[in-house]
C-alpha cells in the first residue's frame, strides 16, 4: 500500500509548484493510475514519492519511508522513462548487474528475461532495441528483485495495442497476486479500461479520487462519430428530431464530413440517414473525454444538479441549454453542465473509432473484467505479496474501500468472492508461452542477506560489461610502447623515466591517465547512463559501493602499470637491446613510486568523478594534480627548514622484518612533491565526497 501526504514541489522563481498538497493512496491487490494532461505533475509526483527531487510532503510504502527501507529495490520496482542503462550493455549484462546490485542470483535474469519475452535478445545491445523491447527490458529491471509495489511513469507510451495489452496483463497480475501497481497516464480511456482507482491531476492539484467505475461514468462521455457527405444536412435533421422528441441529444460538427453525436445511439443515427436517404460512410461508438474538471461536474449531475452524461431526461426535466452556432447546430439541451475548465464541444480533440470500441454509459459496468472484493488484512489470503502490519510508530492507514461499513459498501464489493481471472492471452497457441500477457516471473523465494562481496560483484560486473575499459587499456599500452621506442631513439631520457615512458614535457605519464580515465568512468559512466533503476542505487551509493570503486579502480591501474612496464621493457630489449632495460639497484623503491603514482591517479578520478557528477571533471582533476597542485607543494616545501634524517640506530621501536625500512620508504614517497600533492589531493576529494552524500541524504 502506498500513502502520499502532502506532497509538494519546491517552486522555481515566481512560478507555481508543479505539484502542490497532492495526497492519495494506492491500495495492494488493486492498479491505481495517476491521470493528468502533459505538464500535470504526473512525473514530479513520482520523483517526490521515491525522493528523487526536492519537496515537501511524505509517502509511505506499507507504512515506512522509502529512506527507512533497507533494501528499497526489493519493496518498490521503479520504470521512469527508458532503460536507465549503458546503450552497449548487453540485456542480459545489465540484469545480471542489476541482481548483484539488489543482491539476488545471477539466474534471477535468466527467469524474468523468459517472463518478458526477451530471452532471444540477451545478446543485444540495449541501444539496438526497439521500443517495445525497451519497455519490456524495463519492466523485467523493475520486476527483477520480485517487489511488492510497481511504480512506472506512462509505461504504455509509444507502445502498440498489443504491446500495450500485455503490459498490462503483467501488471494486473502483479496486482491479482498482491502486490501495489502504481503508473500513470495522458489517455482516459485507458485509465478506465485498465485500472481499479484513477486519481486526477490537472495542473499539479488533485481534482478526483474516483473508483474506475465512477470515473467512467463522470469523465467518459460515449457517443456516436459519423461521417457522411451529407454532414451538414444530416446534423440539422438530427437537431430536429431531438427537439421534436423533447431529446438531450448534442451534434458537434468537427473537420471534413465528420459528426459527434451525444446523447445518442448508432442504430437511431442509422434510422434517421436512412429514413431521408444520405450516404453514411462511417458510424462508430466512440468515448470522449469531458476534461479534468467533469469529475466535479458529474458529481454535481449525481446530487441533483442534472442529469448524468448520456441519460435522456424526460419531458418535464428542466436542463441549462446551451447556444447553437450555424457552423455546429446542437439540441438546446445538453445533457452535462459547462464547467470553465471544460472545452467547448467545438474545441474538443477527436478520436479515432477503434475496432472494440469502448460503451461506458452512465449505468453500464466497467468494461474490464470483475474483481473479487478484497478482504480485510485479518482475513487476506497469503498470496505472493501479502500486506504485513505496520510495526511500532508507523502511520496506520485510513480506513479505505476494503473495510467499508455494509451501508456504504459499493458496487465494486458486491462481486462474486474468489481470485480475479487472469487476462487471456492472444488465443493463437494452446498454452501460456514465456512474456505471454498476464505471465510473471517466479518468486524468490530465498532472499540473502547483505553480504561485503555485493557492491563488489556488481563493480566488476559494471566494469567489464562493456568494451571501453579494455579500449582504453589497449590504447594506453599502444602509446606507451610508441612513446618508449621515441625516448629512446632520441637520448637522453633517464631509465626509470624511459621504462614508464614519461617524457619530461608531459605532467603524468600515459598510464597514470589511462588508470584516471578508468576511475573517473567507474562514477561518470553511472551519472552519464545511470545503471540501476531510478537513479537513485538499490546499492547505495555509501561507503561500501564507495570502496568498491576504489579497490577495483586500484587492482586495475596495478594491472596496467605492470603490464605497461612490461611492454615497454620488452619491445625495448628487442628493438635496441638487453643494456637499455636493465633492472636498476633501486627498483624496490622505483616500482613503488611507479605504482602508487597510478594507483592515486585511478582513485583520484573515481572520487572526482563522484563529487562533480562527469567523467571530465574526474580526469581534468586527474591533470590538474601535477599542474596545479604540484606546483603550490613544492613552494610550501620551499620554506620549511630542512632536517637530518635520522639513523636506524636512533630509532628506538623496531618493527619486525625491517618494517621500519620499509615505512620510511613510504613516507619519503609521501615526501616528494608529487606524492604529497596526491595525498592532499586525495584527502580532499574524500571529504567532498562524504559531505556531499552526507548532504544528499539530509532532506
Amino acid at each position: 500500500m502506498i500513502q502520499a501526504i502532502g506532497l509538494t514541489s519546491t517552486p522555481r522563481a515566481e512560478l507555481p509548484p508543479a505539484v502542490d498538497d497532492v495526497s492519495f493512496e494506492a491500495h495492494a491487490g488493486r492498479v491505481t493510475v495517476l491521470l493528468g494532461a502533459p505538464g500535470a505533475g504526473k512525473t514530479t509526483a513520482l520523483g517526490l514519492m521515491l525522493e528523487l527531487q526536492r519537496g515537501r510532503g511524505v509517502t509511505y510504502f506499507r507504512g515506512r519511508p522509502l529512506h527507512r527501507i533497507p533494501h528499497p529495490a526489493r519493496e518498490v520496482g521503479v520504470l521512469l522513462g527508458d532503460v536507465p542503462g549503458h546503450p552497449a550493455r548487453t540485456v542480459r549484462g545489465h540484469l545480471r548487474m542489476l541482481c548483484a546490485a539488489a543482491g539476488v542470483p545471477g539466474r534471477r535474469a535468466d527467469e524474468v528475461l523468459e517472463a518478458v519475452g526477451l530471452v532471444s535478445l540477451r545478446d543485444e545491445r540495449l541501444g539496438t532495441l526497439s521500443r517495445g523491447m525497451d519497455r519490456r527490458l524495463g519492466l523485467a529491471c523493475a520486476l527483477l528483485p520480485d517487489p511488492h509495489t510497481l511504480v512506472l511513469d506512462d509505461p504504455a507510451r509509444g507502445l502498440s495495442v498489443r504491446e500495450n495489452r500485455w503490459l498490462y496483463g503483467v501488471l494486473r497480475a502483479h496486482a491479482d497476486q498482491g502486490g501495489t501497481v502504481l503508473c500513470t497516464t495522458a489517455d482516459p480511456k485507458e485509465a478506465a479500461r485498465v485500472a481499479d482507482r484513477v486519481v486526477t491531476l490537472d495542473r499539479g492539484r488533485l481534482v478526483a479520487d474516483q473508483d474506475a467505475a465512477d470515473f467512467a461514468r463522470t469523465r467518459l462521455r460515449p457517443r456516436v462519430a459519423v461521417r457522411s457527405p451529407h454532414a451538414a444536412r444530416l446534423s440539422a435533421l438530427l437537431t430536429q428530431e431531438a427537439r421534436a422528441a423533447q431529446r438531450s441529444v448534442e451534434v458537434v460538427r468537427e473537420s471534413g464530413n465528420r459528426l459527434c453525436v451525444y446523447g445518442s445511439t448508432c442504430a437511431e443515427v442509422g434510422e434517421t440517414a436512412f429514413r431521408n436517404g444520405i450516404v453514411v460512410h462511417q458510424l462508430a461508438d466512440e468515448v470522449a473525454d469531458m476534461g479534468p474538471g467533469a469529475g466535479a461536474a458529474g458529481r454535481a449531475a449525481d446530487d441533483g444538479a442534472g442529469p448524468a452524461p448520456g441519460t435522456e431526461p424526460t419531458a418535464g426535466e428542466s436542463t441549462p441549454s446551451t447556444p447553437s452556432t450555424p457552423s455546429t447546430p446542437s439540441a438546446s439541451t445538453p445533457s452535462v453542465p459547462s464547467d470553465p475548465r471544460t472545452p467547448s464541444p467545438a474545441t474538443r480533440t477527436p478520436l479515432h473509432a477503434t475496432a472494440d470500441p469502448l460503451h461506458l454509459p452512465a449505468t453500464a459496468p466497467r468494461p474490464f473484467p470483475a474483481t473479487a472484493p478484497q478482504p480485510s488484512p485479518s482475513t487476506a489470503p497469503q498470496g505472493r505479496h501479502p500486506e504485513v502490519p505496520a510495526g511500532p510508530g508507523t502511520p496506520v492507514a485510513a480506513p479505505d474501500e476494503d473495510r467499508k461499513a455494509p451501508e456504504e459498501s459499493s458496487d465494486e464489493d458486491a462481486r462474486p468472492p474468489g481470485p480475479r481471472p487472469r487476462r487471456a492471452g492472444d488465443g493463437s497457441r494452446g498454452r501460456r508461452a514465456p512474456g505471454a500477457e498476464g505471465e510473471l516471473p517466479p518468486p524468490i523465494t530465498v532472499r540473502p542477506a547483505p553480504r561485503p562481496l555485493r557492491p563488489l560483484r556488481y563493480e566488476i560486473r559494471r566494469a567489464t560489461g562493456i568494451r571501453t575499459g579494455f579500449l582504453v587499456g589497449a590504447g594506453v599500452l599502444v602509446v606507451s610502447a610508441l612513446t618508449a621506442v621515441l625516448l629512446a631513439r632520441v637520448g637522453h631520457t633517464p631509465q626509470p623515466r624511459l621504462l614508464a615512458a614519461w617524457p619530461a614535457e608531459l605532467p603524468l605519464p600515459p598510464a597514470a591517465l589511462g588508470a584516471g580515465l578508468l576511475g573517473a568512468l567507474a562514477f561518470g559512466d553511472e551519472f552519464r547512463h545511470p545503471a540501476l533503476a531510478a537513479d537513485r542505487g538499490t546499492v547505495p551509493r555509501r561507503l561500501g559501493l564507495l570502496t568498491a570503486k576504489l579497490l577495483v579502480a586500484s587492482v586495475t591501474a596495478v594491472v596496467l602499470a605492470v603490464l605497461t612496464v612490461g611492454c615497454d621493457a620488452e619491445l625495448l630489449h628487442l628493438l635496441y637491446g638487453p643494456e637499455v632495460v636493465r633492472v636498476p639497484a633501486d627498483w624496490l623503491r622505483l616500482g613503488a613510486g611507479w605504482l602508487g603514482l597510478v594507483t592515486g591517479c585511478a582513485c583520484a578520478g573515481v572520487l572526482a568523478a563522484g563529487v562533480f557528477r562527469s567523467t571530465t571533471a574526474g580526469l581534468a582533476v586527474v591533470v590538474a594534480v601535477p599542474l596545479l597542485v604540484v606546483p603550490l607543494v613544492r613552494k610550501a616545501m620551499e620554506g620549511l627548514p630542512a632536517r637530518t634524517p635520522r639513523s636506524r640506530e636512533d630509532v628506538p621501536l623496531r618493527w619486525p622484518l625491517a618494517g621500519e625500512q620499509h615505512l620510511e620508504a613510504v613516507l619519503r614517497l609521501v615526501a616528494q612533491p608529487v606524492g604529497s600533492a596526491l595525498a592532499l589531493s586525495l584527502a580532499a576529494l574524500l571529504c567532498a565526497y562524504l559531505l556531499t552524500n552526507l548532504r544528499s541524504r539530509v532532506r
